[in-house]
């Protein structure tokens, strides 16, 4: 899986091009880099992702300095690595060391599309004493490759900082350790409840611009996999998921003061009324709108 996508269509993922699968006229490749900031800007890890969708394309023999770790969502594909030939199909999870060559093209029934992302090494150690390496580049674990690709999806249509650096950690530990050789560091982590605690309030009190879970991490000499399971197992929810429901409080109070959405939105740090509206809904069940327009009265306007 190299770094530049395809005719194939890929109903769930809502990145299917073309008219149909009956035209093979000429080959349709598309290929969409993204870029995610894990943490503030200017203050985090970014993360590179690739949607890519091949009838044709071949790459060139390279190498990456990070992992590579993708899921095929359609078609077939095979690539030269460490000496022999993979062939990978559907659900298939695929794991490239760093600075291991590896070519990239399609099967012998056509086409093929993936979702990749390339972690940078420390990103694999959060949960592991040391750097995991993977003896098998293609692993069958239908619930991680479900799991690796909804991630992909929603860290490429911009996730927020927090919720993209929250995430990365768990699932990338969950790789390591359940297909890796690295031995896992300990789970509990002792003071849990203070180190969830600690958390929550520095959330709390810098709502419209949160340290990163890297500063958090640093501070309480801690990895941000550890800071991730004492807040999730003290709280029931990861960091940016409480932080948003802590905003949608927030906002509440706001809207029943009369202040419009968008207000509110900015007031409470979210990225935009859009956000706002995406996590009220799934809190409240209902829109910011239709929330203040109840909550004001029929006469309201």
């Amino acid at each position: 899986m190299g770094a530049s996508g395809t005719g194939i269509r890929e109903e769930s993922d809502g990145v299917g091009i073309g008219s149909g699968l009956g035209d093979r006229s000429a080959p349709r490749e598309l290929a969409v880099w993204t870029r995610t900031p894990l943490g503030p800007a200017g203050r985090g890890e970014s993360l590179d992702l690739l949607t890519a969708r091949f009838d044709r394309h071949r790459y060139a023999p390279h190498a990456h300095q990070e992992f590579t770790i993708g899921v095929c969502v359609g078609g077939s594909e095979i690539i030269d690595y460490r000496g022999g030939r993979l062939h990978v199909g559907p659900g298939s999870i695929v794991v490239l060391d760093p600075g291991e060559v590896h070519t990239g093209g399609p099967g012998p029934c056509g086409g093929y599309a993936y979702r990749a992302m390339y972690p940078v090494q420390p990103l694999l150690t959060e949960g592991t004493t040391s750097l995991p390496h993977f003896r098998d580049p293609i692993l069958d674990d239908p619930e991680l490759a479900t799991a690796l690709r909804t991630a992909h999806t929603e860290l490429s249509d911009g996730a927020d900082p927090l919720e993209a650096e929250s995430r990365l950690p768990w699932l990338l530990t969950a790789l390591a350790r359940r297909h890796g050789t690295a031995r896992p560091v300990r789970d509990l982590v002792p003071g849990a409840d203070r180190v969830a605690l600690a958390v929550r309030d520095r959330l709390a009190d810098e709502l419209l611009a949160p340290p990163s879970l890297a500063e958090l991490a640093a501070e309480l000499d801690l990895s941000r996999y550890q800071v991730l399971r004492a807040f999730r197992d003290t709280m029931g929810l990861p960091p940016y998921a409480w932080l948003a429901q802590h905003r949608v409080t927030r906002a509440r109070a706001l809207l029943e003061s009369g202040l419009r959405p968008a207000e509110a939105a900015a007031l409470v740090g979210f990225a935009d009324q859009a956000h706002l509206t995406r996590w009220f809904r799934r809190v409240l069940g209902v829109t910011p709108a239709a929330y203040r327009r109840s909550v004001r009265g029929p006469g309201f306007r």
